[in-house]
């Protein structure tokens, strides 16, 4: 077998690629691309990329979506401490090994391959190129379960995290999914909901080839706005929404909320027969809940309407508690080089998992419905 480390997702068949990987948009091959394509990684954006594969002759066995990172931006497992503490001791921290689905935390298979073994394989020999580099370090981001096993099982360490989903529990509507809920929260909702509507506010579900480019030029603007609020630069742009469009329109989804006629909303979500994926939004004008409607009730009501089963609201926020979401944990990998930074991390999450089973503990407490079944 041969390891090989490319600088872009082109030097990668596609058809060799997408045969490894789930039926998940955010792993094809054409996701991958759109972001090179249009400069949303590369191009000095601190994403280089370096993707893994391993091959059997000319067959490709295994392969994963790899960065050199020179940042920790666009990951949503924070390490900025562990750059820190190198930092105060004069080491480099960055560049660092990254796998993972850039600017998205959504839980999934990182390592493509046929069968655990080559996911073992895989995993071994990128480790081995980790370790001959002069990099600090090598991370994985929201790998599966089977992938975060084979992680510890050949040395490194686990971080737990939590995001929140919602779950279907084969709602035939809206009313369904508030029926589930306590009294407080159900009323609280409708009331949420009430002051969209008293606005004249109206809200779309766009999807696929119905998806026009004024339509994407209008949610690319709204998604700059959210992003100029909090004094950041987003990571994505116009041109990666219009390729996606054309290239996923399968996978595309846009819920837009329109007052008097004028849109002044919208949230960008990716679905596929399992799962919707909220990933960003944004509002031109501001009215008191457009938030929740765009960005949560009506993307349930959505998932409830295409009989999908999970709607995953991304990472962070316990608000989304409140509206029916429930905890989910998550996890990431980790390896570093230097060993006594090694043994600091290592102390330094078995300290954090004590506090974040805690912290998921008493979020299940907290869970909006009405019966305190287990959580999903």
């Amino acid at each position: 077998m041969k390891f090989t480390i490319h600088p872009h997702i082109d030097n990668i068949p596609q058809i060799a690629w997408d045969a490894l990987a789930p039926d998940q948009p955010f792993l094809r091959h054409t996701f991958f691309a759109a972001l090179e394509d249009t400069a949303c990684v590369g191009h000095g954006t601190g994403w280089q990329p370096a993707h893994a594969a391993l091959w059997e002759g000319r067959e490709l066995i295994a392969a994963a979506p790899m960065y050199r990172k020179h940042h920790s931006s666009g990951e949503y497992v924070f390490d900025w401490a562990w750059a820190d503490a190198y930092q105060r001791h004069g080491l480099r921290y960055y560049p660092k090994w990254l796998c993972a689905v850039p600017f998205s935390p959504v839980p999934g298979v990182r390592l493509l391959a046929r069968d655990e073994d080559g996911r073992r394989a895989l995993l071994l020999a990128m480790l081995q190129h980790a370790e001959a580099s002069d990099l600090s370090s090598l991370h994985i981001l929201f790998p599966s379960d089977t992938e975060a096993r084979i992680g510890e099982d050949i040395g490194m360490m686990r971080r737990d995290g939590v995001q929140f989903h919602w779950h279907n529990a084969g709602y035939r509507h809206f009313e369904d999914f508030l029926a589930a809920l306590s009294h407080d929260k159900r009323k609280k909702i409708r009331q949420e909901r009430r002051k969209v509507v008293d606005a004249n506010v109206i809200s779309r579900v766009l999807e696929g080839t119905n998806i026009r480019e004024a339509d994407w030029a209008f949610f690319a603007k709204c998604y700059a706005m959210t992003y100029a609020l909090h004094g950041a630069t987003p990571y994505l742009n116009l041109d990666f929404f219009l390729q996606l469009g054309q290239t996923m329109a399968d996978a595309c989804v846009l819920i837009i909320g329109a007052r008097d006629g004028r849109d002044i909303a919208a949230s960008f979500l990716i679905r596929d027969r399992e799962a919707l994926y909220g990933r960003y939004w944004g509002a031109v004008e501001y009215v008191p809940c457009l938030h929740f409607e765009v960005c949560y009730y009506r993307s349930i009501e959505y998932a409830i309407d295409s009989g999908i089963a999970r709607f995953e609201g991304g990472a962070q926020g316990e608000h989304k508690l409140a509206r029916g979401l429930d905890p989910v944990r998550t996890q990431s990998l980790h390896w570093i080089a230097d060993e006594r930074f090694r043994d600091a991390v290592a102390h330094f999450l078995a300290r954090e998992t004590g506090g974040m089973e805690q912290y998921i503990n008493e979020l299940e407490e907290h869970r909006p419905y009405a019966k305190r079944d287990p959580a999903p």
